[in-house]
This record gives C-alpha cells, structure tokens and sequence, in this order.
C-alpha cells in the first residue's frame, strides 16, 4: 500500500479513486491532483513509482487535508460553541445544525430512542 500523507491508498485502486481516502480529497480533486502531478488517473496505486508518489506529495501540500482540515472544522465548531449562537448551541446539544426537523426524525444526531414511561391514568391511581 502506498503512504500518501500518512495515509495509506489501497493498492488496486486506480489513483484517482485511491487519492479519495485522503480526507479532503474528493472526485474532482482527485482529478485535479492527477493532472497536476502529470500522472496518469487509471494507473493502479500500487504500481506508482516513488518519484510519482512524491510528485503527487508536493502537489498536496498547497492543499488543506487530512489532520490540518480537521483540526480546522473542529475550531470552526468550538467558535460557534464559544460565541453561543444558534448553530452553536445545536451542536452543543447534539441536534441537527442546518434546520432539520427533530420531532420525528433525527436519529444519527440525537441517538436511539430513551423511551419515557408513559403517564398513568387517573382510574389506574385509585
């Protein structure tokens, strides 16, 4: 498997695909990096040489990806949080940030279901 920016792209993959394991890095980036790279896009990334894997490098660093990216989303989220405004106080609670309806959907933010007993009746309390 070849090491991309500390990523490891599998191997029988052809390289514009391989390229999309990289986070940041979607299809027409992966594109655009091949073109710059003078790679051919559906050589296998197993049989790349490593003059092309560093060609492929320093067209990488003019990007932002991987570990830079995400420590980049997590500080825009942390601003949000810090200034307290809607978005912010959405992901603090774990509820969907862009508008999404909660009372029925929702399930990947808030999470399985917490079944609340229901209320007894008043004939039931006697």
């Amino acid at each position: 498997m070849p090491r991309i920016v500390g990523v490891d792209v599998p191997n029988d993959k052809p390289t514009f695909v391989a390229l999309r394991y990289i986070f940041g890095i979607g299809p027409k980036l992966a594109m655009d990096i091949c073109e710059k790279a003078r790679i051919d896009k559906q050589v296998r990334a197993g049989k790349l040489s490593e003059n092309e894997l560093s060609q492929i490098a320093s067209v990488l660093e003019d990007y932002v990806i991987e570990g830079q990216l995400r420590r980049q989303t997590q500080q825009n989220i942390a601003r949000l949080r810090d200034i307290s405004c809607y978005r912010g106080t959405r992901h603090r609670r774990g509820l969907p940030v862009r508008g999404q309806r909660t009372k029925t959907n929702a399930r990947t933010r808030k999470g399985p279901r917490k079944t609340v007993a229901s209320k007894r009746s008043v004939k039931e309390m006697r």
